[in-house]
């Protein structure tokens, strides 16, 4: 089962950027290949929800909440995806999540979460 870590959570101000890393370990880079990577985030009192995806070719998809704000992106040697998050906004508070879906496996795995505080 791979094993997926968040880093890069924290306190900023409206307005401000800021970045998150998820870095996948207990698989290889093949198979690494042949998963969707993805943020996922839940605020307090709310459902998760889907924040981006990324193939591995490189498609993206965005929720329209973060469409111009957020960008997703992948390092597939290094087995890592980020989430560039600029403009922040109160409301992108949350705990935020890593997620992978394997295509060949059908297996998605999560990581335990990293929290994101914007501030007004």
């Amino acid at each position: 089962q791979v094993q997926l870590v968040e880093s890069g959570g924290g306190l900023v101000q409206a307005g401000g950027s800021l970045r998150l890393s998820c870095t996948a370990s207990r698989t290889i880079f093949s198979v690494f290949t042949q998963k969707i990577m993805g943020w996922y985030r839940q605020a307090p009192g709310k459902q998760r929800e889907l924040v981006a995806t990324i193939t591995s070719s490189g498609r993206t998809t965005y929720a329209d909440s973060v469409k111009g704000r957020f960008a997703i992106s992948r390092d597939n040697s290094r087995k890592m995806i980020r989430l560039q998050m600029n403009s922040a906004q109160p409301e992108d508070t949350a705990v935020y999540y890593c997620h992978s879906f394997d295509e060949v496996t059908m297996v998605d795995d999560w990581g335990k979460g990293t929290q994101v505080t914007v501030s007004s």
